[in-house]
């Protein structure tokens, strides 16, 4: 807060700068913000015309999300472990061929983690169609019958996306236990013995000291 009689602060610093070589610095504007977004929505339309019948994206593990806060969502990782990729019976240098992402900086610190990402490179494995490196020439041990190669069709979206359970409600009587229990009472006890509880194992020390 300002001492005296003076202007009480109301600054707002919202505006990015840039720097200018001729001058005092520019406000940086996003007016192009709306061509911008119709110009990358083509060149995603072009690149999966291009590479079709190839997903636009790659496949990505489940992973936890960082800090003891959010460490009890999953999302969507930056590439799979090598270990994973050994434990599904692939390697490194075949993964990033077939459209699944690598990281070798990542880690797996359990063994939970690991395993539903060894059982989902297993589940993409079992659905995934490889086309011959040569359409006319003859298929090689991995790729997929003319067959399956023919229906074929291109993946669109995030290719195996998280599916989390529905919540549901548990439905049950009310007992006259539930009516008796005293909440917000129980709670206050609660706190208030945690609150004294170093308090009373300090006046214990000093009576076991005298």
């Amino acid at each position: 807060m300002v001492k005296h009689n003076n202007v009480i602060p109301n600054v707002h610093f919202h505006k990015k700068h840039i720097g200018s070589s001729r001058g005092p610095l520019k406000a940086k504007l996003a007016l192009d913000q709306a061509s911008k977004k119709k110009s990358r929505r083509l060149a995603r339309a072009a690149r999966a015309a291009a590479i079709a019948p190839r997903p636009l994206r790659s496949l990505k593990p489940i992973v936890r999300c960082p800090t003891q806060k959010y460490s009890a969502k999953t999302r969507l990782g930056r590439g799979f472990t090598l270990q994973e990729i050994k434990a599904a019976g692939m390697t490194p240098k075949y993964a990033r061929t077939v459209g699944i992402s690598v990281d070798h900086r990542r880690t797996n610190r359990s063994a939970e983690s690991l395993n539903a990402n060894v059982e989902r490179l297993k589940a993409y494995k079992a659905n995934l169609v490889v086309f011959p490196r040569k359409r006319l020439s003859v298929a090689k041990n991995g790729d997929s019958t003319a067959d399956e190669c023919k229906a074929a069709t291109q993946l669109t979206g995030t290719v195996m996306p998280i599916v989390k359970a529905p919540k549901e409600i548990e439905m049950m009587d009310v007992t006259a236990d539930m009516k008796d229990f005293k909440a917000y009472t129980t709670m206050r006890v609660a706190r208030k013995e945690t609150r004294v509880d170093g308090y009373r194992i300090a006046a214990e020390n000093a009576k076991k000291k005298d």
